[in-house]
């Protein structure tokens, strides 16, 4: 085996190492920490300072992505997640004066290799994924009921002349925020539906439905669609996986033989 293959395996553990690992987690905590000091008085104060950390944190973060380009090579891009993490480092080296200066806001992005770095993160993002078909499924048929309530509600609230139906139930578009203000709960009873009941006094026969459906039942169903994602993945992860041996898997192997190889020929020679 050439010395580079066993550089490059040897290169490869240390990427892969928990301890190194453990030190990007710790980088991208601080550096969360010195971006929420730039906002206090202690950060104006030291500015200079911050920005030297922050640059520093970010050239340990470039030189990470770089070393796992070098050991993973053109398979480099083919995760997503190497993909993300490559897109935020990219945005944090933009230039951040002049009339881009409102990039720099966008530093506080790195937070979010934290949901690449750690698995157990990871894994909740990938049921996510996962439940995005199911939640589509209900996001239409919630859409179906928000729009036949909206023009429910414009035909019957929105014909009265008072102001208050006209701002709530006065168009489509009206009605449909109205309604979301209702399914969110927000002031819906004494800022919405009570108003409402002194003009048409019957208008809970349709609120209190439309509440049970959107606010409970949808609710519930997003619930149930991310627990079941999470239990398929959950069990997906527990099944043996048949893996393909990769190049690198392939050299850890012949590394592995030639020194039970030489292990066995002095053995040998002791003889």
């Amino acid at each position: 085996m050439s010395s580079i293959n066993r550089q490059n395996i040897s290169l490869k553990k240390f990427v892969e190492s928990k301890h190194f690992q453990n030190f990007i987690i710790f980088l991208i905590l601080f550096n969360a920490f010195t971006l929420g000091l730039e906002t206090s008085q202690f950060g104006k104060d030291n500015a200079d300072i911050l920005l030297v950390i922050d640059t520093s944190i970010l050239v340990m973060f470039s030189i990470e992505l770089l070393l796992k380009f070098i050991v993973y090579r053109s398979s480099f891009f083919r995760s997503g997640w190497n993909w993300f993490d490559f897109i935020i480092v990219a945005i944090s080296w933009a230039p951040t004066s002049g009339a881009l200066s409102v990039l720099r806001a966008f530093r506080i992005l790195r937070v979010l290799r934290l949901l690449s770095v750690v698995p157990q993160m990871r894994r909740v993002i990938g049921a996510l994924g996962h439940s995005i078909p199911g939640m589509a499924s209900v996001v239409g048929v919630l859409s179906i009921i928000f729009y036949v309530s909206a023009v429910l509600t414009t035909k019957i609230f929105g014909s009265h002349s008072d102001v208050n139906m006209q701002e709530w139930f006065g168009s489509i578009g009206a009605s449909a925020y109205t309604l979301f203000q209702v399914m969110t709960l927000e002031s819906w009873s004494m800022g919405i539906v009570r108003p409402t009941m002194e003009l048409f006094p019957l208008s809970w026969l349709f609120f209190v439905p439309f509440i049970i459906i959107t606010s409970f039942a949808v609710l519930n169903l997003f619930i149930g669609i991310i627990v079941d994602a999470m239990q398929v993945m959950h069990e997906e992860e527990g099944k043996p996986k048949q893996t393909i041996a990769t190049k690198e898997d392939m050299l850890i192997l012949e590394a592995k033989i030639d020194k039970l190889n030489q292990l066995l020929e002095s053995k040998h020679i002791d003889k």
